[in-house]
């Protein structure tokens, strides 16, 4: 049963929808604070000279967003999206605080722990209560101004920071910001978002009737979306590495431009470009998915990235073609990045949207993990140029994996599943 008033659809919606976006540009802008200044500290405040060193925040950044992404997939039915879209952001409240007061490396390493977390519960709940609230049938839209309001707040906060750091400390430019935008998120959250349980209740009454009602337990979700269904495993080894190239340029893209004599407000621009492409060209890629099918979308985009870097890694370090391969990958990510989660959901059926997205979300976000130790281990070997050209080339293998591993079009949802509360793939 669910309140005579509760309807699925964008319109119908509209003012949850819509602040959710801006929850969620809140969420990305905590994430861009970091993409143009956070290396640069380890380099210049706590004088950090191996590339792996100056990455492993973004290590632990990664390992605490996936995991955390596992749990928040877990837990949604139980504990309610709106409480842990909550607690994601008191766990924000002391990251700003220990940027602050670190005395040493360590302490800007355990403040992205808390960062993964926060990421992992505050994203991951906003885009599974979008999905949610749209329904069906505009799923890849919902997704793609999801995704643009996240990484639109990434390139704002990026390309900020970079200019404000050539005037004022980077350190306390990332300490202000930060505290300003989780107090703003966390208020937000609390007064004014309401739970989506009712929608998810809705859809899975009007589009699934005898699927059963519970969802996946994660024994069942963790394999289903790891190897067993085509679409789920290639949509899952795409997203480990489209965040294994991005760890690469949120790492090491400012070193590698600061070693040929960039400055911040340059370093800054070329952060801040590649989200700020990524995030509009969400908008139209998350439609566009749902006139054409997935797919198509999801190797070009791959590709593309490929090429993107491959540019990079032959422009020694100019900032004018830094800036060329920053468009076109946040280009090739737009095709990529809403279109892989719209793809999962695709796959399964209602009840069990949050427990197969946190295990997409888990491996797409330990290709941070990934992305920062071979970035950073391929550096000090091979040096930048190096290490881009050889995460240029898994990229280009993830790409045609998709092609030849993922099915044309999954299967609607709506299908009886061939497990609980999952459609056949």
């Amino acid at each position: 049963m669910t309140p005579a008033g509760v309807r699925l659809g964008l319109r119908e919606n509209l003012a949850q929808f819509s602040l959710l976006i801006a929850v969620n540009a809140f969420v990305g802008a905590m994430v861009g604070l970091e993409r143009s200044t956070l290396p640069l500290v380890g380099r210049e405040d706590f004088g950090l000279s191996s590339s792996a060193a100056v990455v492993s925040f973004i290590a632990a950044f990664g390992l605490a967003k996936a995991c955390t992404n596992l749990g928040a997939g877990a837990f949604a039915a139980r504990a309610g999206r709106r409480r842990l879209l909550i607690a994601g952001w008191v766990v924000a409240l002391p990251v700003p605080v220990l940027i602050a007061v670190a005395p040493s490396w360590s302490w800007i390493v355990a403040a992205n722990v808390l960062l993964g977390v926060n990421q992992g519960l505050a994203w991951s709940m906003t885009v599974v209560m979008k999905i949610d609230l749209v329904g069906p049938k505009r799923r890849g839209f919902a997704l793609g101004l999801n995704e643009a309001a996240g990484y639109g707040g990434v390139a704002l906060a990026a390309a900020a920071t970079g200019w404000l750091a050539s005037t004022f400390a980077a350190r306390d430019v990332l300490v202000v910001a930060g505290a300003a935008i989780a107090l703003a998120a966390l208020a937000l959250s609390v007064l004014f978002v309401r739970d989506t349980a009712d929608h998810v209740a809705l859809e899975q009454a009007a589009h699934h009737a005898g699927d059963g009602a519970a969802a996946p337990p994660m024994r069942e979700a963790f394999p289903e979306a790891t190897w067993r269904a085509p679409a789920l495993r290639s949509a899952s080894q795409a997203g480990l590495v489209n965040n294994l190239n991005d760890a690469l340029a949120w790492g090491l893209v400012p070193l590698f431009l600061a070693a040929h004599g960039a400055g911040p407000g340059a370093i800054g621009l070329v952060a801040g470009l590649y989200p700020a492409v990524w995030g509009a060209g969400q908008i139209w890629t998350g439609h566009w998915s749902d006139r054409v099918g997935r797919k198509p979308l999801i190797v070009a985009g791959m590709l593309l990235q490929a090429g993107a870097l491959g540019v990079l890694a032959l422009s020694a370090g100019a900032v004018a073609a830094a800036a060329v391969a920053a468009v076109a990958l946040g280009a090739g990510t737009a095709l990529v990045y809403p279109t892989l989660i719209a793809a999962i959901s695709d796959a399964v059926a209602p009840v069990a949207r949050a427990p197969m997205v946190g295990v997409y979300r888990f491996w797409r976000d330990m290709g941070y993990v990934a992305g920062a130790l071979i970035a950073g281990l391929v550096a000090d070997a091979l040096g930048y140029g190096g290490a881009v050209g050889v995460v240029a080339g898994l990229t280009a293998l993830s790409g045609l994996w998709v092609a030849f591993d993922m099915p044309p079009r999954p299967a609607p949802a709506g299908l009886r599943p061939h497990r609980a509360g999952m459609t056949p793939s």
